[in-house]
């Protein structure tokens, strides 16, 4: 398996491959940029089909986490971890102390929390034998609320730009996921008079947002084709792929998932076709900024990192007006800022 030579490589710091026999424990930690700080990012746990499927899943998200703390003026790093099988037959208090025991080998320079298929209750059985977690119950504990908030503030940015609409009344959304963040994110645009079409791998989440949002269900892969205002992706990435972005009839995408573009062209395909793309990692920072708060000498409050969170609307903005007077797609304009604050190593300096 190669790993130098991965598109995706782009000059990581660090990646490390860990393994513990007796609990079965196999994961992938892959340190981006240290610029701004500690590397932190959140733990995936994920049934790849192949090492290097998950090897390319960590290469991409710890790049993302560097770009996304970045632009959210955070003195964090880039990192992430991945850990490669079943959650439902491996999870155990060993298992997660065994990854405990790798993160103390890094010695600091990557602070892990929760992702897809993580817990903060897995988190905290990691922190029985490390201090390089973040993310914990008593203090920032479950950040989906927060993620949900920011990607709901981002939404309304994006519909203020495209459509110079304060509210989101009468427009229709498809959200793809209905984990704990979509769930959340389907409250909220409920709340504001929106109307839902959803699809999910799990039944019962469906049956959920129909009953509670009064949603539309719909088939895995009819979601691309919904006639929607807003496709809302929050499940894994890669969803917005040259067989999709035909399908699309909205004229937004904007959601929390990871990694949404199959390949960075198709910022320039949504572009071409006028639909106004939400940078995944500038749009889903909500949670990485709840946890920074636990750092605070004053201890953590929910107050300064909900402040915090809403400054995500303004970022959003930012990119697209850059992006209209410079005639380039958003997650360009996204990346040059993101990169130009990792040179001068922080936001404020």
């Amino acid at each position: 398996m190669s790993v130098f030579s991965q598109v995706e490589f782009d000059d990581h710091e660090q990646v490390v491959f860990c393994s513990d026999k007796a609990t079965g424990l196999k994961a992938i930690i892959a340190v981006h940029n240290t610029n701004c700080g500690p590397a932190v990012g959140g733990c995936r746990f994920w049934n790849y089909t192949s090492d290097e499927e998950a090897l390319v899943d960590v290469l991409r998200l710890s790049k993302g986490m560097t770009y996304k703390n970045a632009l959210a003026g955070l003195n964090f790093g880039g990192g992430k971890a991945v850990i490669i099988g079943d959650p439902k037959k491996l999870k155990s208090e060993a298992f997660f102390r065994a990854f405990g025991e790798k993160l103390n080998n890094m010695n600091g320079t990557y602070y892990s929390a929760e992702d897809v298929n993580i817990t903060t209750g897995d988190i905290m059985q990691a922190h029985q034998v490390t201090d390089y977690v973040v993310g914990l119950e008593g203090k920032s504990g479950n950040p989906a609320p927060f993620t949900a908030l920011g990607t709901y503030l981002g939404i309304k940015a994006s519909v203020k730009h495209k459509f110079d609409k304060e509210d989101l009344s009468g427009l229709k959304f498809s959200i793809q996921g209905l984990g704990s963040v979509g769930m959340y994110l389907c409250q909220r645009l409920h709340q504001d008079g929106a109307e839902l079409v959803v699809t999910d791998i799990n039944q019962s989440s469906i049956d959920t947002a129909v009953k509670e949002f009064g949603a539309t269900a719909v088939g895995l892969d009819e979601i691309y084709a919904a006639d929607v205002d807003v496709y809302v992706p929050c499940a894994l990435g890669a969803t917005v792929n040259d067989d999709t972005i035909r399908q699309l009839k909205a004229k937004i995408v904007a959601g929390c998932a990871n990694n949404q573009l199959a390949e960075p062209r198709h910022g320039q395909v949504l572009k071409d076709l006028g639909i106004l793309y939400a940078p995944d990692y500038a749009i889903n920072a909500g949670g990485i900024i709840n946890i920074f708060f636990e750092q605070d000498e004053n201890g953590y409050s929910s107050d300064k990192a909900t402040a915090k969170v809403g400054e995500i609307y303004q970022t959003l903005i930012d990119i697209y007006q850059r992006a209209d007077k410079e005639d380039k797609p958003t997650h360009e304009i996204a990346d040059i800022i993101a990169q130009e604050i990792i040179a001068k190593g922080g936001k404020d300096k």
